[in-house]
């Protein structure tokens, strides 16, 4: 089925358009990975054995070059947005910051990382100064535009720049899932920004259980 949506409408910092490919992924990664009764283990999106990229190689604010296998042992829960963003990003990284503090000794095994689409405005002081105001273990992962382009194809992350009056305030509209990976490294759950709090945190410490 083909939808078309011929007048975004902008609501929360995205559109309809938007709106069609997070349905049109989610239809994609419903009907795949491990059978029906694995799955409802969780509550959000289980996309275990579903296509996506398993690792990248990113900068974060402090100039350390990451990749996901440098958190082994740890749930990482990975946004990818933008520190100009008025809405999703910063409603997306307080909910992590307060499952993070909810999981008690298990948020010490929690890593989050926050992959900016606007590399050209989000520098290293810019992250260094944004992520600390939601917990200061957060990580701030940037790239150069191809790099970052390339990482959002592997990871079906839609977002499309939005021109503002001037040349430098354009906004972004993007996907607003979460992606959660398990203490393994693999890549379990997409996490909808319409799941309740306290879903994503049973999921979180399901995961850091060993789930």
């Amino acid at each position: 089925m083909t939808m078309t949506f011929t007048r975004p409408v902008r609501r929360l910092g995205f559109t309809l358009s938007t709106l069609g490919c997070a349905l049109v992924l989610l239809s994609v990664v419903a009907g795949c990975g491990e059978p029906a009764a694995s799955r409802q283990r969780f509550n959000s999106t289980e996309v275990t054995s579903t296509e996506f990229r398993k690792d990248f190689h990113m900068t974060d604010q402090k100039g350390h070059l990451r990749q996901l296998s440098d958190f082994r042992g740890r749930v990482v829960a990975v946004f990818f947005g933008y520190t100009h963003c008025p809405d999703a990003c910063p409603t997306a990284l307080s909910e992590l910051a307060a499952i993070a503090k909810r999981l008690g000794e298990d948020g010490k095994h929690l890593q989050v990382l926050f992959v900016t689409l606007d590399p050209q405005r989000d520098t290293p002081e810019v992250l260094r100064s944004y992520l600390p105001a939601f917990d200061p273990t957060f990580l701030g992962l940037y790239a150069d535009a191809d790099i970052t382009r390339q990482l959002t194809r592997d990871f079906k992350v839609f977002y499309q720049q939005i021109p503002g009056k001037t040349p430098t305030s354009y906004t972004i509209d993007h996907s607003v899932y979460t992606y959660a990976f398990d203490t393994r490294g693999r890549l379990r759950l997409l996490m909808a920004p319409t799941e309740p709090l306290h879903q994503k945190l049973e999921d979180l410490h399901a995961l850091a259980a060993g789930a």
